[in-house]
């Protein structure tokens, strides 16, 4: 990873982190991470490096108390981004190998990549709203349909036109990129798809 290359919003570092939205605010409002990490001015980004270290300190967090994970963070960050001597730290009698966080981050990071290359935006489509590269198809319906629990067997008998990778990567992306308001909801099914069952159950007749 080319750590500190990209500029992550916060829905996009919590993708590549492995952790919720609320925790990616946690390490700002409590001043978890080394203030270089990350910056407040505007909206709040994150340097992708700062992944790996949000990603151990919640992952760490039965293991060891919050003031090592924090000095942990603070003595590996000091070295140069991407650097091999950021991997492993010694603390006292404590050694913290960083690496298995570097390599479980940039994979993420890798699939989130992909996803943002296989969404464009073009007027003369769907009045510029996300599609699947190559196709007239918006991401945040395919998104929903997968939010919504739809089998990605019947997604693809929907839109055959896409794979299942392009069906995963639309729903990571909708999850890094979330809409404004209420997320959307599909109205039914899409097109295509048969309602095998109901768990609906009828409303008792009051006597």
């Amino acid at each position: 990873m080319n750590a500190g290359m990209d500029s992550l919003t916060p829905a996009e570092a919590a993708v590549v982190a492995g952790v919720s939205m609320r925790d990616v605010h946690r390490v700002i409002d409590e001043h978890i991470l080394p203030e270089g990490l990350y910056d407040v001015r505007g909206a709040r980004s994150f340097r992708s490096d700062a992944c790996v270290f949000i990603a151990f300190y919640f992952e760490a967090a039965d293991r060891l108390t919050s003031e090592e994970r924090q000095r942990a963070i603070a003595m590996a960050s000091r070295h140069s981004p991407g650097q091999k001597s950021t991997r492993i730290v010694q603390d006292g009698f404590l050694t913290i190998d960083f690496a298995s966080f570097w390599t479980s981050v940039d994979k993420r990071l890798q699939r989130l990549n992909a996803a943002r290359d296989q969404v464009s935006m073009d007027d003369r489509i769907l009045r510029g709203i996300p599609v699947i590269s190559g196709t007239r198809v918006p991401v945040y319906d395919v998104a929903a349909s997968v939010a919504a629990g739809y089998p990605i067997e019947r997604i693809l008998s929907a839109y055959p036109s896409l794979n299942r990778e392009q069906v995963e990567l639309a729903a990571l992306f909708a999850v890094a990129n979330p809409q404004r308001g209420r997320p959307k909801q599909p109205a039914g099914p899409p097109s295509g798809m048969k309602v095998i069952s109901s768990r609906r159950k009828p409303r008792s007749v009051a006597r």
